[in-house]
């Protein structure tokens, strides 16, 4: 496990509960700082949702056990049966995350022998309240996550990956077993990608301005993701096909290397153009030299594949080449019209661009 800022922010909201819970005097307060751990969310607006439903849940789990006290007393089973009505009733209403902390609370409530028993377990309530709101204000004012530069980051990181060992597997130099696990760490490394543009999509706007500034990032950042996997996609085919790809004839896997060589660098400076380092109507698809219109790319293959049809005759090696064929158009497909969006997004937000993202290239 890493060290991070949730694991600081939870040490600072269970103190402050408990400081919180001896300052007012109120009853047990360790039960603060429990309910304060089971309160801290990874990002602003999930602390928020959580909160909400922990509330709810103990409300709900301190009415229960009230009622069973008062009618049916404080005994084993009684406690057991409040805990099951609480679980079904929170099924019920889709309130599963507080289950926990809910059942905490019955059992904290239904255990007290006080005689002024109603008062004694509102404090044990709020004792409870008190542990979720102080996580609550942690999450806002402490170490505040910034999921925009932290979802950029892991997304130009798994781009530089995957683009070095494109580069380096058309060359035919890369070492299988090395390539073959570093496309399943980058495939993991995706997934936290997802992570991070769910927290950073969960974070709210507090401007008309900022929210059609982020709606335009969430589908840029959406489409910067969906190229990724393209690019990853071309390299497991590399991988695969490699064998293939060596017994092609050098003038054609030169073009073919050449062409991946501008692909891979058109895509690193779109994270440029991006962040503020290139201008904005820099293209890479601007250079016929460089990058070559699909509709082209296609015929040059088409072409040179029914040469190495010819040569070899061999259907299935031919097959596997459409399929790398396709993966190609898949990337430059995706590269274009991220490209698209980068442009789109300048000319709406040019004041916004790379403020904050700039040093991470």
């Amino acid at each position: 496990m890493q060290l991070g800022a949730r694991i600081f922010k939870t040490g600072v909201a269970i103190s402050l509960a408990l400081f919180l819970a001896d300052w007012l005097d109120l009853p047990i307060p360790i039960m603060a700082g429990i309910a304060a751990i089971f309160a801290i969310q990874p990002s602003i607006y999930q602390s928020y949702l959580t909160v909400l439903d922990q509330i709810y849940g103990n409300i709900i789990g301190a009415v229960i056990a009230i009622i069973f006290v008062l009618t049916l007393g404080a005994n084993y089973l009684t406690v057991g049966l409040a805990a099951v009505l609480a679980i079904i009733i929170m099924l019920k209403l889709n309130l599963n995350n507080p289950v926990s902390l809910t059942l905490v609370t019955i059992i904290v409530i239904m255990e007290s022998q006080e005689e002024a028993f109603l008062e004694f377990a509102g404090l044990r309530f709020l004792t409870i309240l008190l542990g979720i709101l102080s996580a609550f204000i942690v999450n806002i004012i402490f170490l505040p996550p910034k999921y925009e530069a932290r979802l950029f980051t892991s997304i130009h990181e798994v781009t530089e990956e995957a683009i070095r060992w494109i580069r380096v597997s058309i060359r035919h130099v890369s070492d299988h077993t090395s390539v073959k696990n570093d496309i399943d760490r980058l495939s993991e490394k995706l997934e936290k990608v997802d992570q991070w543009y769910s927290f950073y999509k969960d974070e709210r706007s507090y401007s008309k301005k900022q929210q059609y500034a982020k709606g335009r990032k969430l589908v840029l950042y959406r489409q910067m993701i969906t190229t990724n996997r393209k690019s990853l996609d071309l390299l497991k085919r590399l991988h695969r096909y490699e064998n293939e790809l060596m017994e092609l004839p050098e003038h054609f896997h030169m073009m073919l290397q050449d062409h991946l060589e501008s692909l891979t660098s058109y895509h690193d400076q779109l994270y440029m153009k991006y962040v503020g380092k290139l201008r904005p109507e820099h293209s890479e698809t601007s250079e016929e030299d460089v990058i070559l219109k699909r509709n082209e790319v296609l015929s040059i293959f088409v072409k040179e594949i029914a040469i190495a049809q010819e040569e070899a005759g061999d259907d299935l090696s031919i097959y596997r080449l459409m399929h790398i064929l396709s993966a190609i158009l898949d990337y430059e497909e995706q590269l274009e019209h991220l490209d698209l969006l980068i442009m789109s997004y300048y000319n709406y937000h040019s004041e916004e661009v790379g403020s904050d993202l700039e040093n991470i290239i």
